[in-house]
């Protein structure tokens, strides 16, 4: 019954016309506040998904690493019960630290990883390569698979290198304060190809064989820096963590994903939810417009205020219709920015309207995104703010005085 005297309200002739320009202009900046919300969500959705997807390519489902220092012990028996735990696909053994990369004049401090014949299937990085191939050789012939950054920083074409570069490694164990080059070994790696994931990747990493780098480290047989674990569900994630967690104990810490990268998850939430505020502050100018177009409708149907309270409407029921007018007003630019931005999202999809500046390795266009809970949370946004910006103009409506005239 409310929204039927709210209807009959917004639709019916006014005696100032400045009313219904105020209604359409209040209704208009919904349109527009809406439509932006889910547009500037979408975008950041995408962009958001393409960073994780970049990310996911290095960072592995679970990664087992020391609770202290850099390296931990696994035996061969440890290794082989984790393989075993249900849930786990594949895992990898990895040794991993800073080095000096030569090429004749040419130096870059990288982080060097040394992996093992089953880190194609637990990372992304071989679907990653630009040039060459994913091969990081044996422990006499080791190969480096490199960053593209690197690879342009130390001036060689991974794919084409005849000559190896010099890699210096410091050794495990081998501090000297008197000769501190006898607390470094020299190694010389041939270049096999490079991958381009991100830039916090491409210009850091450098990866070759897990044997290799061990002897140069000094590590034991059975130390390792990390062991990286892909799944065969990403749901089992939390049952196969508790698993492998109880069966290793204290010294060890197993991480996820997000654990891994738990900087760039909080910093992605807060730029949305910022996002989110900023732009809420749009729709929250539309509701001084909404203020003031039913405030003056309150005016306009004085008259019919004391028509109902003359036929035994209390104040909640007036207090009501208005209250049922601003959601109404608010319900209508939400559609209508809810239609506008689905078929901007079409057009940015089918057609790509929207690109990026400049060269880029991976997308020439915005990426976009729409997330059901987005529009769940736009729409709660807009109810709100119509129904607080129509309450002091509903409950001003439901004080008016009734007065009986002979």
């Amino acid at each position: 019954m409310y929204f039927t005297f709210a209807w009959r309200y917004f639709k019916a002739r006014k005696s100032t016309n400045a009313i219904n320009i105020i209604a359409w202009v209040s209704v208009s900046a919904i349109v527009i506040g809406t439509a932006s919300l889910i547009i500037i969500l979408s975008a950041f959705n995408g962009f958001e998904s393409l960073v994780k997807s970049l990310y996911s390519s290095f960072y592995t489902d679970l990664r087992v690493m020391p609770e202290k220092g850099k390296l931990m012990s696994l035996t061969p028996g440890q290794v082989s019960a984790i393989r075993a735990v249900k849930g786990v696909r594949s895992l990898s053994r990895i040794a991993e630290e800073k080095a000096l990369l030569q090429n004749g004049e040419y130096q870059a401090i990288v982080h060097i990883k040394g992996v093992d014949d089953d880190y194609p299937n637990v990372a992304g990085v071989p679907g990653k390569m630009i040039r060459g191939a994913f091969n990081t050789g044996t422990a006499e012939e080791p190969r480096a698979v490199m960053g593209a950054g690197i690879e342009n920083a130390i001036g060689v074409l991974a794919d084409r290198a005849l000559l190896p570069v010099s890699v210096y490694l410091p050794r495990k164990g081998m501090a000297s304060l008197d000769n501190p080059l006898e607390s470094l070994s020299q190694g010389s790696i041939l270049p096999s190809g490079s991958f381009a994931i991100q830039s916090e990747f491409d210009n850091k990493y450098v990866i070759t064989n897990l044997d290799f780098l061990k002897a140069y480290l000094n590590y034991g047989p059975d130390e390792y820096s990390a062991l990286e674990i892909s799944l065969q569900d990403p749901a089992m994630e939390k049952d196969v963590k508790a698993a492998i967690a109880s069966m290793l104990g204290r010294g060890y810490q197993v991480l996820n994903k997000y654990e891994q990268n738990r900087n760039l998850y909080t910093t992605i939430q807060l730029e949305k939810w910022a996002i989110y505020a900023i732009f809420s502050l749009i729709l929250l100018v539309a509701a001084f417009n909404m203020i003031g177009a039913l405030s003056m409708l309150v005016l306009e149907k004085k008259k019919d205020i004391q028509v109902l309270q003359a036929m035994g409407a209390d104040q909640g029921l007036i207090r009501r219709i208005f209250l049922s007018e601003g959601l109404l007003l608010a319900i209508i630019g939400a559609a209508g920015g809810i239609i506008i931005a689905l078929f901007l999202y079409y057009l940015q999809v089918r057609y790509k309207l929207v690109p990026i500046e400049g060269q880029s390795f991976l997308i020439d266009y915005y990426p976009v995104k729409l997330i059901f809970w987005d529009f769940i949370l736009v729409i709660s946004t807009v109810l709100l703010i119509g129904l607080l910006a129509s309450w002091f103009p509903a409950a001003r409506a439901a004080k008016q005085r009734f007065e009986l005239r002979n």
